[in-house]
């Protein structure tokens, strides 16, 4: 078998928060991966950092007393301990305020610098004049230019989905001293992507390296007119000044997304300057190095909601500098907690922290994987369903065949194995299975590896219960009987532990100990225990009980109360009242009559036709048959949400008695009803074919 030496990297978290069980959802894959290929026999390197620029981290350690330095230094170590408690096993963690990122940083931006990729140009901005900074659109709110809706932020409208400059706004002001800010101009650094145009259709679209549906996402972007980035910020920003530049222009800094990824490189180039001259010595060359582009691997495991900064920005930057792209991006969806975005009020938005102080972080190992695919989608954790196949597979399968049968053998036969397999068919069967499972496990078909898994497990406790031990036991004359059967058992129990190993690795280190073994590699599966001696038998795991899950939950919505900060905030919602209804996550306490209600008309439509707005990344415009003489024109903010061949033919809901409203686009004449956050996912609602189009809902 031919050794592959590959680098890992999972997306960088951001040093201003704590980490929560959304964010483990990547870092659980990342590391079951990794170690899935070490397991086989790989070289695998997994490096992290913590993303430490920006202006949110500049703001935060403002707001808590504390220099950005001492802000990111806390919250690193934070981190570090969660991803611990959750068995992420990184080779390296470390930051992207470094100065081997600062190096690498400055080497890409001068190699794109003298090629020519680099341009300048004057930006009209908004400016607070008490923070004395620049404000990005997050920190700008205002009175929407084209329906008048207040409290809008400074890119779009959440009431009529119009996108806009915030220097279009209207009546703006600062979200972070609410001063009036002016508009300010200051030359800006861009890098010119679309020069990188055929290269990143190319790129998109070779050797698997995107999964197709990211592919075909990007493709959008391609259709739309790549632009040139600004990769620059102003004083006061907290990151790497942008070097070489004009005397009189000390404080142009590098946007966070222009260092960030970087900071992949420069964890892996702090690694290899740690290890050098040791025995696990890494060259640095090897991995970033166009010429060896061929002869290692580099994979970065991200969130959906990056692949536009890791598929576009990312590659053209490294192919402008003369570095090697990524061999492969992977991304995966969103966490849900019981069919709904993580919620504080229903404590459902759970702390790492906290869920370790209530239950055992491999229980959520095992239901991510059996929960993650291939597949760029959401995954739900559904708390009950999650207490169940804990219990049922992992304790009730799994852990239940070891001791099952440990007692006898360590009772009648001083903990002997067999000298020969009984059942050898059974286990060699068990034994082949392991292929699909180390492909499973390498195509990162989580769930696929975990239900092969559970299969096994069916397959010995079937034996097991023909068999029946404990009544052979209770006759004369069956004692080999009864080891043979055993052992067998166990043998099957360390083949299921080889198998969970990436995923369960204290709970395979205890059933080490148990079998007493040292290995348990995908290689170790072809060597079955034949006259070995076993130890003791102690309880490997617990069953998850709904008190536990209870009291996380509660102390979720306490510890969450306690240190909610603006910054922090996960969770907010907004009730839009054009584009989409928002569930709001509050006690409800404005109440309307049903007069109020009586005056909206709402009434069946069916999906004529439904496109994409050609420039406008958000809105999609749809034609509504809504039994009237002729159709309605209607622009929904859903475009990242669907895709129009989805909608289409559709029975949908739309508002019919809203005042139309003129857009940049043309005009919008009523609102398709819509649930959800508009930040992380919007779900049309659809009515059955059979309702008749133009009814009124009443």
């Amino acid at each position: 078998m031919k050794v592959r030496e590959i680098l890992v990297t999972s997306a960088l978290p951001y040093a201003n928060g704590y980490i929560h069980l959304g964010h483990l959802v990547e870092y659980i894959q990342t590391d079951i991966w990794v170690r899935a290929m070490k397991a086989q026999g790989h070289q695998v390197t997994y490096v992290c950092a913590d993303d430490a620029h920006g202006t949110a981290i500049m703001l935060k350690a403002e707001a808590n007393g504390v220099t950005p330095e001492e802000q990111i230094a806390t919250v690193k170590a934070s981190h570090e301990a969660d991803f611990s408690k959750f068995l992420i096993n990184f080779d390296n963690y470390h930051t992207t305020h470094s100065e081997e990122n600062k190096h690498f940083s400055e080497l890409i931006y001068r190699r794109l610098n003298d090629a020519g990729h680099i341009s300048t140009k004057d930006v009209e901005q908004l400016f607070d004049p008490e923070k004395q900074l620049f404000l990005a659109d997050r920190f700008v709110k205002g009175t929407c230019p084209e329906c008048d809706s207040p409290d809008q932020y400074g890119d779009n409208c959440e009431v009529c989905g119009t996108t806009y400059d915030a220097t279009d706004l209207k009546d703006p002001h600062s979200t972070l001293s609410n001063a009036t800010p002016v508009l300010k101009t200051s030359k800006h650094y861009f890098f010119d992507l679309p020069g990188f145009e055929q290269f990143l259709k190319d790129w998109t679209r070779s050797d698997n390296r995107l999964q197709v549906s990211v592919a075909n996402k990007l493709q959008e972007w391609f259709d739309a007119g790549l632009a040139s980035w600004d990769i620059s910020r102003d004083a006061p920003y907290f990151g790497f000044q942008i070097p070489d530049t004009p005397s009189d222009e000390p404080d142009k800094y590098f946007y966070v997304w222009l260092d960030a990824p970087v900071g992949y490189m420069a964890s892996f180039k702090n690694l290899c300057d740690k290890r050098e001259g040791t025995d696990n010595a890494l060259d640095f060359d090897r991995y970033w190095m166009q010429e060896n582009e061929q002869k290692t691997e580099v994979y970065h495991f991200i969130g959906k909601d990056i692949v536009y900064f890791h598929a576009l920005f990312w590659p053209a930057m490294l192919a402008g500098s003369e570095f090697r792209t990524p061999t492969g991006v992977f991304a995966h969806g969103f966490l849900m907690v019981n069919g709904e975005k993580m919620s504080k009020s229903r404590g459902t938005f759970i702390k790492a922290e906290t869920y370790a102080e209530h239950l055992h972080p491999e229980y959520l190992r095992y239901y991510f994987a059996s929960k993650l695919s291939d597949k760029v989608e959401d995954i739900n954790l559904d708390l009950e369903d999650f207490m169940q196949k804990v219990n049922s597979d992992l304790v009730g399968k799994v852990v239940n065949i070891a001791s099952r049968s440990a007692g006898f053998l360590i009772k009648k036969y001083d903990g002997m194995l067999s000298e020969v397999c009984v059942e050898s068919e059974l286990l060699e069967d068990i034994t082949k299975t392991g292929d699909e499972i180390a492909a499973a496990y390498e195509n990162r078909e989580f769930s696929r590896a975990m239900r092969l898994i559970m299969q096994c497990a069916d397959k010995a406790n079937e034996y097991i219960d023909g068999k029946k031990p404990w009544s052979l036991a209770k006759q004369e004359g069956t004692e080999q009987e009864v080891q043979d059967v055993c052992s067998v058992a166990i043998n099957i129990f360390r083949q299921l532990m080889v198998y969970l190993a990436p995923v369960l690795p204290e709970l395979t280190a205890n059933a080490k100990e148990f079998l007493n073994i040292d290995d348990l590699s995908f290689a170790s599966r072809n060597e079955w225990l034949l006259g070995h001696k076993i130890n003791k038998f102690k309880p490997l795991m617990q069953r998850i009980e709904e008190k536990d899950i209870a009291a996380m939950v509660e102390d979720s919505k306490a510890s969450l109360a306690q240190t909610d900060t603006p910054t922090d905030s996960a969770d907010s919602t907004s009730a839009n009242t054009n584009t989409q209804l928002v569930a709001a996550d509050t006690e409800q306490t404005d109440y309307i009559g049903i007069e109020d209600f009586a005056k909206v008309e709402m009434k069946v439509a069916h999906v004529v036709a439904c496109n994409h707005v050609e420039g406008a990344d958000k809105l999609l415009q749809f034609t509504l048959d809504v039994g009237e003489d002729k159709p309605r024109n209607v622009f929904s903010g859903i475009r990242k949400f669907y895709e129009p061949e989805q909608l289409l033919d559709k029975k949908v809901i739309c508002v019919t008695n809203l005042a139309p409203r003129k857009m940049k686009f043309g005009i919008s004449e009523g609102m398709v009803l819509s649930a959800g956050d508009p930040k992380t996912q919007l779900t049309v609602i659809i009515l059955a074919d059979d309702v008749e189009i133009g009814s009124t809902l009443a």
